[in-house]
């Protein structure tokens, strides 16, 4: 805090040499729309800013005349005089002129950006700079925390293991692209953040379409689709250096630097950083970088080529156990408190950590093939390596008072492990480290071919082919102290396992997919009215390849291909009333394959023959309202979820054996309203909001489930009845609201505050557990509200363009539950939880150059 307070002291007495603001829309004159993204600079510094979402910008001034220049990758610049009247100017509309000359951004059509009062759908948009001065040190997908019907929380809080969930939909069934390529697991559906930690450095947008979404590929998302579109090569020589401190020892420091666009139609820009900390939560130090490379290359006026490699290796350490909230105010590190880590010779050892490196590759090329055609295609590929550790053996380290502490909820004592696995010598380790790791190759094309059939009706056609191949084993990582380790796990071709550091134990397998997807999509747009038409298809395959459970010599170690065929249909429209006013509608059925382990039973090449694909039907309408003050939307939704599969494992203390559930025939009804407003009553005051109430609860009853052991047999004669019928989901805030502001009382430094509020929010429960015919409904978390606060102050330097930036997360210390696993009594005092965050802190500087 202390840092924070020199630097408000800094600000405060700083000499402001701005004299006032100019203001404006920069407009795209082929769409007649708002053009994102626009650099805006005043001639002869290096002060300038970038175009909204809407196209509008505001920049200080330091002068009253001058001249300012707009431009933008693929347009031909436009420079305009300006001349302060009562300290400020407004230009209005801004027309840009494409420039066939100029190297165009490469970008694939596929990833579809919602274009306001345009596309049919609920979106929020987030720009790069945003990202840069809000997100602070939180998870990359905070930053839609305060969009509606959006839940971000931190899960234990280790350093990227955020989650997100939009409209109660967990990540499985939220699309997530980058650029246009989905980076959803293809056995899971599941995103790992951590994965993609350093990309908040070099996003330039990130826009959520709640709902059925306007992504043209074949992703059938059930809650919404996450665009992320990275910065693209820079059209003009420079770069950028920065460095961030704040709480808990974090730092983060990097650059960026660019050729500009040089005389042979060749442009290149690079991105790197570095984070490290010890982590808010004890015992989950991490240290991450981040590296972005794009080159582009214009050959002719019909040709373009893009090359674009990211990626974000870290490692950090875990708390992988929730805990009663009893045990949170027993410790003497209260929310801070976990149990996963020790120390090892005087030094931190990470019981539950995470590793990860998944460099992900593309190709993008561009073809002008007539004045009425064109082609954008895609082949890219990603290479992750890594996984996650544990532990397993006779010493209890889960426990909270685990004799292997060196006190009732204190850190672990790995010494006293190492001490034990020595005295059994000849005997091995008792008790060993492993690491659970999950590589894969994931190669991938996406190719669109747009056609204009007339001057109101334009059709698209595309395909989206991937290969997946996930390779799944655990490996000794650490005897401490042993000398081998005697895996009992099933290995028929090494029955007596008797494994040392980096041997395979416990399983080894492989799990390939395929998947072939196409779309068919027609787009109209005449003056006040825009519709569009979709039709998709998708074939998803799978194999499992199993080396432990199977002899090599057994055929059945590699299963046959299982193929689920599913297809789509969605649809809708938008009429702007006026220039003002808007409304809009969309309707979409779709079907989505199985995933992996719903498909092959017990983590054994069982085949689940019961297996089907799921049924979406969604229907959304939706108000808009634009004005030079105030824009607004309000949106009212309707998903319903048919065929929800669920393959539920469990573990009996008491009989030491695993059992298993396929639980079919699940309904869920997803509901809702969603309204957000952005307001500016004077120029240096913004004023954003929203609020959005749902009511999403289990639809529907299930019949006859059958539990089996690990031998594939009944452990019941019959099958057990669950009740779910409206039982509320928990896991996600069924009612979320936020309010917040950006005010500029001198002219380049901005103060803002958000505050968020989260209401309606239930624990997750074991459906297993919903048996008994009984009335039952899971534990609501109580309901918490978080103030952000911060400071941009914008300067200078030697010639350059400098920015302060600090932010204060949670300012006013709330202490609250962020996540919550329901107990036996379904109240605060039998379940266990995740805390959030406390007070948390960032100062940093930026120089552009």
């Amino acid at each position: 805090m202390r840092k924070l307070l020199l630097l408000a002291l800094f600000l405060t007495s700083a000499t402001i040499f701005a004299q006032g603001t100019v203001t404006g829309t920069v407009i795209d004159s082929e769409m007649d729309g708002p053009l994102p993204g626009a650099t805006v600079m005043v001639e002869g510094t290096n002060n300038g800013t970038t175009t909204d979402f809407d196209g509008n910008f505001s920049l200080n001034v330091n002068s009253d005349s001058g001249e300012i220049s707009i431009s933008f990758v693929g347009y031909t610049s436009k420079t305009i005089d300006f001349n302060l009247s009562n300290g400020s100017q407004d230009f209005g509309r801004i027309v840009l002129n494409a420039d066939a000359g100029a190297l165009e951004e490469i970008v694939i059509t596929s990833f579809s950006l919602a274009i306001d009062r345009k596309t049919p759908v609920a979106v929020s948009t987030i720009r790069s700079e945003e990202i840069e001065l809000r997100l602070s040190n939180k998870e990359f997908p905070e930053i839609l925390q305060s969009t509606p019907s959006i839940y971000v929380h931190k899960q234990g809080g280790g350093y990227g293991d955020a989650e997100v969930r939009v409209r109660g939909f967990d990540d499985e069934n939220v699309a997530v692209m980058i650029n246009g390529v989905p980076v959803n697991d293809m056995e899971n559906g599941n995103v790992y953040w951590s994965n993609w930690a350093g990309l908040s450095d070099v996003t330039q947008t990130m826009q959520v379409q709640r709902g059925l979404g306007a992504s043209k590929v074949a992703v059938p998302s059930i809650g919404g689709t996450i665009n992320i579109v990275t910065k693209s090569t820079d059209a003009e020589e420079g770069g950028s250096v920065f460095a961030t401190t704040g709480n808990d020892g974090y730092q983060k420091y990097g650059g960026t630097i660019s050729t500009g666009l040089l005389d042979n139609g060749f442009a290149a820009t690079v991105s790197v950083s570095k984070t490290t900390g010890n982590g808010f939560v004890d015992g989950t130090e991490f240290e991450g970088y981040s590296y972005f490379v794009n080159l582009a290359k214009k050959f002719n006026e019909d040709h373009e080529l893009s090359f674009t490699a990211f990626g974000a290796p870290q490692r950090h350490g875990q708390r992988e156990t929730s805990h009663l909230i009893q045990t949170f105010r027993a410790s003497e590190r209260g929310i801070k408190f976990n149990g996963d880590w020790g120390y090892l010779n005087g030094e931190v050892k990470h019981v539950q950590d995470n590793f990860y490196h998944k460099p992900q590759m593309s190709l993008n090329h561009y073809w002008d093939i007539s004045d009425k055609m064109e082609l954008s295609t895609a082949l890219y590929a990603s290479f992750g390596t890594g996984g996650g550790g544990g532990y397993e053996g006779e010493a209890n380290l889960r426990s909270i008072d685990s004799p292997y502490r060196n006190g009732y909820l204190q850190p672990l004592n790995l010494d006293l492990v190492v001490a034990d696995n020595i005295e059994n010598g000849a005997l091995g380790s008792e008790t060993i480290l492993y690491d659970s790791r999950n590589d894969h190759s994931w190669y991938g094309a996406l190719s669109t071919l747009t056609t204009e059939i007339n001057e109101d009706i334009d059709l698209l056609a595309g395909i989206d082919l991937r290969y997946y191949e996930g390779r799944h084993f655990q490996e000794v990582r650490d005897l401490l102290g042993g000398t081998y380790w005697l895996d009992e796990g099933s290995n028929e071709n090494n029955l007596i396992n008797v494994a040392r550091v980096g041997d395979k134990i416990n399983y080894h397998n492989d799990g390939l997919v395929h998947w072939e997807g196409g779309f068919l999509q027609a787009e109209y747009s005449r003056n006040d009215l825009s519709a569009f038409i979709s039709l998709a298809a998708s074939n998803t395959s799978y194999k499992r390849i199993d080396y432990f459970n199977y002899l090599d010599s057994d055929p059945e170690q590699e299963t046959d291909w299982i193929s689920f065929f599913a297809s789509s249909i969605k649809g809708g429209a938008n009429y702007n009333l006026n220039d003002n006013h808007n409304v809009f509608a969309n309707i979409g059925y779709f079907e989505r394959a199985p995933f992996f382990d719903q498909v092959f039973q017990n983590f054994e090449n069982d085949i689940n023959e019961d297996a089907e694909n799921q049924k979406i039907f969604s229907a959304e309408v939706g108000y808009g309202i634009r004005s030079s003050k105030l824009r607004a939307n309000l949106n009212v939704y309707r998903t319903h979820w048919q065929d929800k599969p669920f393959t539920q494992s469990f573990f009996d203390d008491e009989t030491g054996e695993s059992y298993f559930a396929n639980i079919l025939g699940v309904d869920a009804l997803h509901q809702g309203i969603e309204f957000d407003f952005s307001y500016k009553p004077f120029d240096n005051l913004t004023i954003n909001g929203m609020a959005s109430i749902g009511d999403w609860k289990w639809d529907s009853n299930v019949e006859d489930v059958m539990i089996f052991d690990e031998e594939q047999r009944p452990l019941l004669d019959e099958g057990i009845d669950l009740f779910l019928q409206d039982i509320q989901i928990g896991g996600s805030a069924q009612n979320t609201f936020a309010l917040g502001g950006d005010y500029e009382p001198l002219p380049g430094t901005t103060i803002r505050a958000n505050w968020t509020y989260v209401d309606k929010l239930y624990s997750q429960f074991d459906i297993l557990g919903v048996s008994s015919g009984a009335d039952y409904s899971p534990w609501e978390i109580p309901s918490y509200g978080l103030l952000d606060v911060g400071l941009t102050h914008k300067f200078e330097f030697g010639g350059f363009e400098a920015i302060l930036n600090s932010n204060v997360n949670n300012i006013l210390d709330t202490e609250y539950v962020s996540f919550g696993f329901d107990g036996s009594a379904s109240n605060a005092e039998t379940a266990s939880v995740w805390y959030g965050f406390g007070r948390t802190y960032t100062v940093g500087m930026k120089i552009n150059f």
